[in-house]
């Protein structure tokens, strides 16, 4: 959408050196505490239905309000970009830490992407250089750190973990496919596609293994729900994503995904500050090494 101010592109590297990708990491890592806030109240299905349906009432409006473009010719690649970034993403970590699945563990799994993408990274013409191999290992290792002693495989469900592998795939793709195919175009109107096509997917699942009604009696509507919800709406399913998005047109793939590295960190903060969480020197030493492989993969070559 270069007709759009939003699609005013940015110099390659000069991105990380904005506030954008912090901004990105604080708002994604929020996931994980929204998972811990909201799951105790509705299915993991309804409410990430709820999710994808407030997005469309925040954005619709404001797209019509505002006349943005909508996308010539490439509408089924941002719809199938958004399946699997939005939709199965979402859909295998939430069902798989309703499983019980831990998130220190749905977290390292996840954290498996930046790797995943690099190795494909020649299928969209992007080169990993060595010093971005080694920032992405140093990354992973950090991320280890970080949850080894979040880690508790007592219960541990096999079906949980094949929903966090699947999760991974699916992030892992959609971000591979949308930089391939579809780079460009108006943020509003795309991500009104995408989470359109992300209800789609949803909503028969949350039927067939919800039991979904017409009521959502499922759900409890409790303030603290609501503020879940909402945060998930707005903080995550619009910010966060307009943000990756944004990261993803401007920048290489591999760039753009080593930033979830800082990710599990960030959420182990998150969860010392507000549930007082242990956060230990072991956790600290991770986040040093998982900051400086980000810096690896991001520095810019000269």
């Amino acid at each position: 959408m270069p007709d759009t101010p939003i699609a005013v592109a940015a110099p390659r590297h000069a991105t990380f050196l904005s506030p954008m990708p912090l901004f990105f990491v604080v708002l994604w890592s929020s996931g994980f505490i929204v998972a811990k806030f909201g799951l105790p109240y509705a299915p993991p299905l309804t409410f990430l239905l709820l999710r994808f349906l407030g997005v469309l009432v925040f954005l619709v409006p404001a797209v019509l309000l505002l006349k943005a473009p909508w996308p010539h010719g490439k509408i089924r690649q941002i719809a199938l970009a958004g399946l699997l970034v939005q939709g199965g993403y979402l859909i295998g970590v939430w069902c798989a830490i309703k499983l019980g699945m831990p998130a220190g563990l749905s977290a390292l799994i996840v954290g498996m992407q930046p790797i995943l993408t690099a190795f494909a990274a020649p299928l969209i013409g992007e080169k990993v250089l060595p010093r971005q191999w080694l920032g992405l290992l140093f990354g992973l290792g950090g991320v280890a750190l970080v949850v080894a002693a979040k880690i508790k495989l007592v219960g541990l469900s096999a079906d949980a973990i094949l929903l966090c592998v699947l999760a991974l795939l699916s992030i892992t793709a959609g971000t591979l496919y949308q930089k391939r195919y579809c780079p460009q175009f108006d943020l509003r109107t795309g991500t009104v596609i995408q989470f359109t096509a992300s209800i789609v997917l949803v909503l028969p699942l949350a039927i067939l293994f919800e039991g979904l009604g017409p009521d959502f009696a499922a759900v409890q509507w409790t303030l603290r729900f609501i503020g879940a919800l909402l945060w998930s709406v707005l903080g995550l399913s619009i910010g966060a994503i307009f943000l990756l998005f944004a990261l993803i047109r401007r920048s290489d793939a591999t760039q753009v995904t080593s930033l979830l590295y800082l990710t599990p960190p960030t959420t182990a903060v998150m969860a010392w500050l507000m549930f007082g969480e242990a956060f230990n020197a072991l956790g600290i030493a991770g986040m040093v090494l998982a900051v400086t492989g980000v810096i690896f993969v991001v520095k810019k070559t000269k």
